[in-house]
């Protein structure tokens, strides 16, 4: 059995295949406005906000299944939101955006938060992973070289731990995966729970 996985990201591809979970695309179609879903709402902590994100995802990916006549199986979808202290650090809006969240990390400790749901009509599970990760610091022309790379782009708090930027953490504590942007054990314990065997 496969299951459906609402996201465009390809990390998240690689990751279920890793643990060799079959999955088909389910992404939303152009009359869907994915990006309004991850509006922050003013005062949300950013557990509560990434959490809310990945529900809402999820009520939007069976709406989808639902609404396209697919075969029913069990859909998963994920958020992963970057934050320090209370401060949300989202994806990138241009190379400015960019270069100032990598300049505020460098040399501090911050969050990786990724939620992950999982869905079938009605019944619904769902976890949190955060993991904390520690930025050497780093000058600012490599940081901008970083940016003109395009790797910031669409990536939340401006890095991916698999690129170049690596080489900047000098420690994590938490889910590897999870900080990639899904975290595996808390994704196959959910799995499990649906039927999926690994």
């Amino acid at each position: 059995m496969s299951i459906y996985l609402a996201s465009q990201s390809p990390r998240r591809r690689q990751l279920l295949e890793q643990i060799g979970i079959d999955h088909e695309l389910l992404l939303p179609g152009p009359e869907e406005d994915a990006e309004a879903l991850e509006a922050v709402i003013e005062g949300e902590v950013p557990e509560a906000y990434c959490a809310r994100v990945t529900e809402a995802k999820l009520d939007a990916a069976l709406k989808r299944l639902a609404a396209r006549g697919l075969a029913a199986a069990p859909v998963l979808c994920s958020d992963t939101t970057v934050a320090i202290d209370q401060q949300i650090l989202g994806k990138p809006v241009d190379a400015e955006d960019a270069l100032r969240m990598l300049m505020q990390l460098a040399g501090r400790r911050h969050r990786v938060i990724t939620a992950v749901a999982v869905g079938l009509g009605e019944r619904r599970l769902a976890a949190l992973s955060v993991s904390e990760v520690e930025f050497a610091e780093v000058d600012t022309a490599r940081l901008r070289r970083y940016v003109e790379s395009g790797e910031p782009f669409g990536k939340a708090g401006s890095y991916a731990i698999q690129s170049e930027a690596a080489a900047w953490i000098s420690r994590i504590s938490g889910s590897y995966s999870g900080i990639m942007g899904l975290p595996l054990f808390e994704t196959a314990q959910l799995l499990k729970a649906f039927g999926i065997q690994l």
